[in-house]
């Protein structure tokens, strides 16, 4: 089971936005999944409509089982949320274990022991962690395999991640065990300047801890919560529905590789041995059912002296001198009486000549069928061929529409963002052609447009409009000028 824990100490960077939607995206994918909350506040329970008076057990009832001796199994405190997600929710009780742990050697290990003891059905545990450092936190962190930080592109995010990483890894020193650490840039608003800075900052200070995939600011994330649903839920085909599907998917994609289990292994053996017989039985019903595909009618060959013989195309000698050469006549049908063919030509390995008179040559039967031949076509002028390049990719002007078309097969989804549409690239969908090509087609008034494609979730200028310029952030811009 990986264990994944959202953890930030500063507060209002959406922890348990994350968790909620992260957990059911994972569960989407076909991953048993369990959500743990950590934190005092119950947020998890009220953003997935568990009521907190109908919460008979918690997870302080189990983490106090451990301590007191007797232990309570995840099983009787989960709620299913939905068919391959369940939640371990917790109460305002929470807040008062910290005081009862005291000086135990264990205080730390709680929920390690625990996911070790009773978490084998589940693939995955997201843990939301509260928002302040204390025994919660730090049992969330020891139970880590991994651990997200979520960060919003605000004025004290950078401050706050930077006193996060220094938690997790003074925690790590005294424990002997680090987890892994990612940067996940959350409530992400395009719009703002202040964001675009800071996302590039942290790609910048951060290299290879942040995210490819990036939570943009989606108001559908905030009503899911209101309603008690995820957004895989509450609106599966919104921005932030497909935020988090990319997020889930790019967690799966560094899975270890599964290990075969017992069962499984007696399985493969049971389908190896049923192939196998399936396949002897077939090669035995093929060989009682084969069919002669060919009779070959009694031909007298008569004993030639060893000569040397020379092939050549279209010409044979004939079987006896005395006989002359008979036209091809059609085949009439009659029963063929099948007896091996007798020939007293000798075999040998050395090429073989020919040395015989030479033979009028043997008329050859050609059927009547017409050929098809193909005319020659002109070549192309080189102005045809950059107009076809044109018109496959890059960006081009017909009438009063603008083209946008790009040549990226490996791309999920691709989107354009500029200043045709305030920078905002969900407006503005490219869409696959059955070629797998992407293309848009816009009507702009005329003027000078700086944009940039949004290619699965990332940033980059479009590679096939050389009209580029540099922007205030040292990333490059494509440009696109409109003329009516």
């Amino acid at each position: 089971m990986r264990t994944i824990t959202i953890a930030n100490q500063k507060g209002g960077c959406g922890k348990t936005t994350v968790a909620i939607n992260l957990a059911a995206s994972i569960a989407r994918e076909a991953r048993r999944v369990l959500l743990v909350d950590l934190d005092p506040q119950g947020h998890c329970a009220l953003g997935m409509a568990v009521p907190e008076e109908q919460i008979d057990l918690s997870i302080l009832d189990c983490l106090l089982g451990r301590i007191e001796g007797q232990p309570i199994e995840l099983s009787r405190i989960t709620w299913q949320i939905a068919p391959n997600l369940d939640l371990a929710p917790a109460k305002a009780s929470l807040a008062g274990l910290e005081p009862r742990l005291g000086d135990r050697q264990d205080a730390e290990t709680l929920l390690r022991d625990l996911l070790e003891a009773d978490g084998k059905r589940y693939d995955y545990c997201v843990v939301d962690c509260p928002p302040h450092l204390g025994m919660l936190m730090k049992n969330g962190l020891r139970a880590a395999n991994e651990v997200v930080i979520p960060v919003d592109t605000g004025y004290f995010s950078l401050h706050g991640l930077t006193r996060q990483l220094t938690t997790i890894e003074q925690i790590s020193e005294r424990n002997g065990v680090k987890p892994v650490m990612r940067i996940l840039p959350n409530q992400y608003d395009v719009r703002t300047k202040l964001a675009r800075e800071i996302l590039a900052e942290l790609r910048n200070r951060f290299k290879g801890l942040v995210y490819e995939t990036i939570v943009n600011f989606n108001t559908k994330l905030k009503e899911g919560a209101s309603f008690g649903q995820p957004i895989t839920e509450f609106a599966p085909t919104s921005m932030g529905a497909r935020d988090f599907e990319k997020l889930a998917r790019e967690l799966i994609a560094a899975e270890p590789p599964r290990v075969p289990t017992p069962e499984m292994l007696q399985h493969m053996e049971r389908l190896a041995r049923d192939a196998e017989r399936l396949l002897a039985t077939t090669t035995t019903l093929i060989d009682s059912r084969r069919i002669p595909t060919a009779i070959v009618p009694p031909v007298d060959v008569p004993a030639i002296p060893e000569r040397t013989v020379e092939v050549a195309t279209a010409r044979v000698a004939p079987a006896t001198a005395a006989k002359p050469m008979t036209p091809v006549q059609p085949a009439v049908p009659r029963q063929p009486t099948v007896r091996p063919v007798q020939t007293s030509i000798p075999l040998t390995t050395a090429p073989l000549t020919l040395g015989l008179p030479a033979e009028p040559l043997m008329p050859m039967v050609v059927p009547d069928v017409p050929i098809k031949t193909s005319m020659p076509q002109p070549a192309s002028t080189h102005e045809e061929i950059e107009r076809k390049i044109e018109a496959i990719y890059g960006v081009r002007q017909e009438s009063d529409v603008v083209i946008f078309r790009s040549h990226r097969p490996e791309a999920g989804e691709i989107q354009i963002a500029g200043d045709f549409n305030d920078w905002m690239p969900h407006t503005t969908p490219m869409r696959r052609l059955p070629d797998g090509d992407f293309e848009a087609r816009l009507k702009l008034p005329r003027g000078r447009y700086r944009y940039r494609l949004v290619v699965d979730g990332r940033w980059s200028h479009d590679l096939f409009n050389p009209e580029i310029e540099t922007n205030e952030y040292g990333e490059l811009n494509s440009v696109v000028e409109i003329k009516q």
